[in-house]
């Protein structure tokens, strides 16, 4: 899962392209980089944040009116320098790309590309089996004459041979810029809008913030499949591209999105509410009397407050999280992810001491917070802990770029939920139920697999076996 954005309009866009990852900076932290356009590419990449990457000289290096942008969160290929996006190539003319997501049949294009093109990636990251089908299909067109319908039809071939997750944005150089999604629109993209004295402006984005922030009105939720370029005159060109049933990510409510954001006209805050009102059905079923709700912050709180409300009992502040500590969601290693749940969160002794407290976080996905959180309530003077789970119980790895990979890693495809329980030392333990996260989303098709095993898209068996092999490998290399 990465953050993505891209703009055509003004001279000096960068400003908006830098603006637009500082908003998405939640959806990767292990490095950024932006790619603009001015009679060739300007590009500035780096390992870290976005405020450590960039700085004044780099901000006036990147000239131009069209670029895109790249945060990343790593789950395909090594956290190296070389594999931070954007990506660029000449062949078979100038085009510079970013994505969200995951190639699932990396491999097998891989080699493809090799054996009918004679391309060899450079680097691990499946953005260049990407780029370089795109750029392959685009080579069999009239170079010196190349039309909208050319580029689409490039796209439409691309989208046929490429399997997985992705949102693509891409700039081609002297011709405009190019937004793509795959056939079940798993990874979010927007198109936005703004009017300026000079004329419009475009951009596309992986979060609606994005573009509240700049100013902007959201034109459109890309559908699966969609197919979007504006030219350098800013009109703008959409295609169906090759789409098939909807499967938006299921985790970006849950989880990953950041709760002021909006998909398909349904708030992020709002849907984790309802999943709070949801579970909260379950603790009155089971005859439970908590004396107050609390939250683990940040990504808890809202289906915190929504379980609160519908009990009827206080919803407080009963752990206090540090903001200079990473998300242990996505570390890498599992000693990471442990040294962080321990700095990162603190009780609120008053809060907690004596009282039977329902303690909501967004997940359950290896267990380790979960444990140490009851841990840290309990040392606290906990009377009992009732754990929540705004998600319902993950069994199966993300194969479409959320690192909760190896089935052996996933406490829930491993443990039944009163092992888990125990496990984690809770006096209760809740899911939210598949069932009901259907219902939050009757009008939307999501994709659920990490929870029902139903992948929308892709080879399974290869896949998984895939997924196996590289965790293998890299536990390997740390030893």
């Amino acid at each position: 899962m990465c953050g993505i954005t891209g703009f055509i309009g003004e001279e000096k866009i960068v400003y908006d392209i830098m603006s637009g990852l500082l908003t998405l900076q939640h959806r990767g932290q292990d490095s950024a980089g932006i790619v603009t356009f001015k009679n060739t590419f300007h590009t500035k990449k780096g390992l870290g944040l976005v405020n450590e990457v960039f700085n004044e000289k780099h901000i006036e290096r990147l000239c131009g009116n069209v670029g895109i942008g790249h945060v990343r969160y790593t789950t395909h290929g090594t956290g190296d320098i070389i594999n931070a996006q954007p990506i660029t190539t000449n062949y078979p003319f100038g085009i510079s790309m970013v994505h969200n997501g995951n190639v699932t049949n990396f491999k097998k294009m891989n080699k493809a590309l090799y054996e009918d093109y004679h391309v060899l990636p450079t680097s691990s990251n499946d953005l260049e089996i990407l780029l370089y089908t795109f750029a392959a299909e685009l080579k069999n067109k009239d170079l010196k004459n190349i039309k909208v319908d050319d580029i689409f039809d490039a796209v439409k071939q691309t989208q046929q041979k490429i399997e997985g997750a992705y949102a693509v944005i891409s700039v081609i150089a002297n011709y405009g810029l190019l937004a793509f999604n795959d056939p079940n629109g798993i990874r979010p993209l927007i198109l936005g809008k703004k009017v300026t004295k000079k004329g419009a402006v475009y951009g596309f984005a992986s979060e609606s913030i994005t573009f509240n922030h700049l100013g902007y009105e959201i034109v459109k939720y890309l559908a699966p499949g969609e197919i979007i370029f504006i030219d350098n005159k800013h009109k703008v060109h959409s295609a169906a591209g090759f789409a098939e049933k909807q499967h938006f990510c299921s985790f970006e409510y849950i989880y990953f999105a950041r709760e002021d954001s909006v998909f398909y006209d349904k708030n992020v805050a709002g849907r984790r509410v309802r999943m709070g009102n949801f579970i909260a059905k379950q603790i009155i079923e089971a005859g439970l009397k908590p004396d107050v709700v609390i939250d683990v912050p940040a990504s808890g709180y809202f289906a915190a407050s929504g379980l609160a409300e519908s009990l009827g009992i206080p919803y407080h502040r009963g752990l206090v999280k540090s903001n200079y500590i990473g998300r242990s969601f996505i570390a890498s290693k599992q000693s990471e992810r442990e040294n962080i749940v321990k700095q990162k969160l603190n009780p609120i002794k008053k809060a907690i001491e004596g009282k039977k407290i329902v303690v909501v976080d967004d997940s359950i996905v290896r267990g380790t917070t979960s444990k140490r959180i009851v841990q840290i309530l309990k040392n606290a003077g906990a009377k009992e802990v009732y754990f929540v789970s705004a998600a319902p119980p993950v069994v199966n790895p993300c194969v479409y770029g959320i690192d909760m990979s190896a089935k052996t890693e996933l406490i829930a495809a491993n443990l039944s939920i009163e092992e888990t329980r125990k496990y984690i030392g809770a006096d209760a333990l809740f899911y939210l139920k598949p069932e009901d996260l259907k219902k939050l989303f009757k009008n939307i098709g999501i994709c659920d697999a990490c929870f029902t095993g139903n992948y929308p898209a892709g080879n399974v068996e290869e896949m998984l076996q895939d997924i196996e092999d590289e965790k293998k490998q890299m536990r390997l290399s740390f030893h």
